[in-house]
């Protein structure tokens, strides 16, 4: 996918509004453009902002090397910027990206952020997203305790089924006008579609994928 176009990027961020610290430096939140994933913190100057502005790809400022650092020339791992922000204090940006082969951090991890106690722990994203990545354990780390991993070992015809009910669901929940059911049932449809994607191994992300372009 494409970066965002630079022209309109250059609209997004007036440039001499941002307030830089002593260093003349501002923090850079990396965030994946589809489900919210914290990638990794860096640090821009006017120069690597102004850089990122122009070419539509992520450009930092490294303290221990001195210089400008254009994310993933090296490694392969380029940042496609799709939206920059900043925030209400107008020292802090967000820049919201496609990541390049799905991995933002130096140790090969998607992120940056991903260690708790001393373990890897998966960073946090969207709720579906989250969701998902549990469904997916469950079908590859089957438990006999398990809801979701039954209905794996059941196979489309069990999957299936429970998505054509709890379709039949929603449309009842909306035919009473029941806020509170018509959230629960759409809930469990999100739910048991995700298992069925899951279980012909569609990601997530491809459906995330599939809405933006028809935003566009």
């Amino acid at each position: 996918m494409p970066a965002a176009e630079p022209s309109a990027l250059s609209q997004s961020i007036p440039i001499d509004r941002i307030r830089y610290n002593e260093q003349g430096l501002v923090p850079a939140i990396a965030q994946d453009y589809l489900d919210g994933t914290v990638l990794m913190m860096a640090w821009m100057n006017r120069e690597s902002l102004q850089k990122t502005l122009e070419t539509g790809q992520a450009w930092y400022w490294s303290r221990s090397r001195g210089e400008l650092w254009h994310k993933g020339a090296t490694s392969g791992h380029l940042q496609n910027v799709r939206s920059l922000r900043y925030d209400c204090d107008s020292d802090a940006l967000l820049v919201t990206v496609e990541q390049v082969g799905e991995i933002a951090c130096h140790t090969g991890e998607r992120s940056c952020f991903h260690q708790v106690d001393g373990e890897k722990v998966p960073p946090p994203a969207d709720t579906l997203s989250d969701l998902f990545a549990t469904i997916c354990d469950r079908r590859d780390n089957p438990s006999e305790i398990s809801y979701t991993s039954k209905l794996f070992a059941g196979g489309d015809n069990k999957i299936l089924k429970k998505v054509g009910e709890e379709s039949a669901e929603v449309v009842m929940a909306c035919k009473d006008d029941d806020k509170d059911a018509i959230a629960g049932e759409v809930a469990d449809l999100f739910y048991h579609t995700l298992v069925a994607l899951a279980h012909h191994h569609v990601d997530v992300r491809d459906v995330y994928r599939k809405l933006q372009e028809r935003r566009r």
